[in-house]
């Protein structure tokens, strides 16, 4: 099954999206935006970005935990992952971004 992107409303009313890898585990999540074209943008952002290895920002959580975020060309951060125990589990994530973006389909929540 390939990947997806759901776009849906979170609690407070703001557009998020997530994208899922094809066995359904979310891979990146976005941050709230006040307008579903917004959100929209932010998706083609993380298509259009996510096969340059360059984009992607390796962290250590204070946890000790590893994750990562996706930035566009002007730095900004368009996704971040869940934290993963190990560095190899996180660049898997970044991998399976990589695999699963460009052609993710889209799951609109908000109608």
């Amino acid at each position: 099954m390939a990947g997806k992107f759901e776009l849906y409303t979170d609690n407070a009313g703001e557009f998020r999206f997530r994208l899922k890898a094809g066995n359904g585990e979310n891979i990146l999540a976005s941050e709230g935006y006040k307008q579903k074209a917004s959100a929209e943008n932010g998706i083609e952002s993380v298509r259009k970005n996510a096969g340059d290895d360059a984009r992607y920002e390796r962290k250590e959580t204070a946890a000790g935990k590893h994750m990562f975020n996706l930035k566009a060309t002007n730095g900004q951060v368009i996704g971040t992952s869940q934290s993963y125990a190990s560095a190899s589990g996180r660049d898997g994530g970044i991998e399976s971004v990589k695999k699963n973006a460009a052609d993710a389909a889209l799951d609109d929540q908000t109608a």
